[in-house]
């Protein structure tokens, strides 16, 4: 069996980079996109076969290419002029009783870019317009498959325990991993100089003697940028519902063993911006602000930058099955993807995460927007109740004389007669505003910072809409809700996310 010792990349990269020719950025990405049965690689124009935990901008769709990228207005990744997408399975805990429940990620993953050229010094190239991979497979059920579909390592996971000591494995742990469990995949460098193959994967190729610093090939002659995932999760709040002689995680597709652990890229970037991050970025320190390439988005801003998800299914709390038609299945022989259970396959609307009262109440909901305690957006109205919902809050401000009303936390409600500049909604952005209100689940009460923002309706009332960025895949009969930004609205959502920065501590 193929074993790694703690000195690796996994448990230590940034002690192991000490040369400028292992010159480096670790990008996070504080929040998720979306978890949703989504993947324009694998299931191009369809429902996926699994769930998987999404990040990047939010022109993902269901079928893209690079320019619904750039139509993209945010990121939950930090770097500007990055709207590359990248993905991997969600994870759920198998009960005893058989039923499944979801694992909450913390946050989102951090992305590692790596100028490895290898031991002749290759170029090294950024990923072209249109370019996309994958990594792993989903159906492998053992070390031996997933060490020939990738490369010996590629795969790997660390069980965070900063008290005792974190260990790494090839598998899943067989042991709870106090500080989360991260799950890490290491990309294919060399190419072919195809955008794509028919498995996603032909046309990238690892690097021959080590996967991440090895010679490139014949057959794949072009050195590109390492990309390197890490995944993390809060296991932890399964550590007394442990059972049996094994351990009880599974991912999305219903891999029981960690070895069919995979990941998606779909690239987003500003081609000629990252060749020049990759020409002169040559600190080893891991961090973005020493390239000074780039600008940054502020934290509060990725965790905003969200797509509500069109396949209508529950895919979090307690479930009878994994999400889509995936028994679990122990190996070591490979899965074979099922179809015919029934799971749906259609693509619908995006969901909403605001109540309609242009007709009860003549009021319009106008987005998403952020709240601070120490500069409220609406003020000086105030109210709080266990048994908050939209209308209450609504009813309340209009009551007061106020034409606008705020709700977050799920509890508070926010009135006055304009809104502060620095809390208004990015254009296109959909907003943290997902807490369900406590006076009645089905509504949506903001979040935390995020505010739900209503008005009074001068006139025609138009609740602010929000889909899926360019996205045209939807197989309901109604149009879709939003259309691709201009290029002015584009700019005018940078420029907020600049005055954020500007202003974040």
């Amino acid at each position: 069996m193929y074993t790694r010792g703690m000195g690796s990349i996994a448990l230590g990269l940034v002690a192991t980079l000490a040369a400028p020719a292992s010159a480096f950025w670790r990008m996070p990405c504080p929040g998720t996109l979306v978890m949703e049965r989504a993947d324009p690689i694998v299931n191009a124009g369809g429902v996926s076969g699994h769930v998987h935990q999404i990040a990047g901008g939010n022109g993902f769709g269901f079928k893209m290419d690079y320019a619904q990228t750039q139509a993209s207005s945010c990121s939950s990744c930090l770097i500007q002029k990055d709207m590359s997408n990248y993905w991997t399975p969600a994870l759920y805990y198998k009960a005893e009783n058989g039923k499944f429940e979801s694992v909450k990620p913390a946050g989102g993953p951090t992305v590692y870019y790596q100028q490895r050229n290898g031991p002749n010094n290759d170029k090294l190239l950024a990923f072209p317009k249109d370019f996309r991979m994958l990594a792993g497979n989903a159906n492998s059920r053992s070390l031996e498959q997933t060490a020939s579909d990738t490369a010996p390592g590629a795969v790997s996971y660390v069980c965070l325990d900063y008290r005792g000591g974190s260990s790494e494995s090839d598998g899943f742990p067989t042991k709870n991993c106090p500080d989360g469990l991260r799950a890490q995949i290491y990309f294919p460098s060399c190419w072919n100089g195809e955008l794509d193959s028919p498995d996603h994967r032909s046309h990238m190729h690892y690097p021959i003697g080590h996967y991440d610093n090895g010679a490139c090939p014949d057959t794949h002659p072009k050195h590109l940028i390492s990309i390197f995932y890490e995944f993390t999760w809060q296991v932890d709040a399964f550590k007394d519902r442990w059972y049996g002689d094994t351990q009880p995680f599974v991912w999305a597709q219903g891999d029981p063993t960690g070895f069919g652990f995979h990941g998606d890229f779909v690239n987003g970037w500003d081609v000629d911006h990252l060749q020049k991050a990759v020409d002169t970025c040559t600190s080893n320190s891991g961090n973005i602000e020493d390239c000074h390439v780039f600008e940054k988005i502020p934290n509060s801003e990725s965790n905003s930058c969200m797509i509500p998800p069109s396949v209508n299914e529950q895919i979090d709390g307690v479930l009878d099955a994994l999400p889509g038609c995936n028994p679990v299945t122990n190996g070591p022989a490979s899965a074979t993807p099922q179809s015919g259970c029934g799971a749906t396959t259609v693509i619908g609307q995006p969901e909403t995460y605001f109540t309609d009262v242009t007709q009860t109440k003549k009021w319009e909901y106008i987005g998403c927007g952020i709240d601070n305690v120490g500069s409220r957006v609406l003020t000086p109205g105030y109210s709080a109740s266990a048994k908050m919902t939209v209308e209450t809050c609504i009813d309340y401000c209009s009551g007061k004389g106020y034409t606008y009303a705020g709700l977050e936390y799920s509890t508070q409600c926010y009135c006055g007669n304009s809104i502060a500049q620095q809390g208004l909604p990015l254009p296109g952005v959909l907003g943290n505003c997902k807490m369900k209100c406590g006076g009645d689940s089905g509504e949506y009460c903001g979040g935390g910072p995020g505010i739900s923002l209503y008005k009074k309706c001068d006139g025609t009332c138009q609740n602010a809409q929000y889909g899926i960025t360019g996205n045209t895949t939807s197989s309901s009969t109604t149009p879709s809700s939003i259309s691709s930004p201009s290029a002015n609205t584009k700019r005018s959502a940078r420029r907020h996310l600049r005055a954020h920065l500007n202003r974040e501590t």
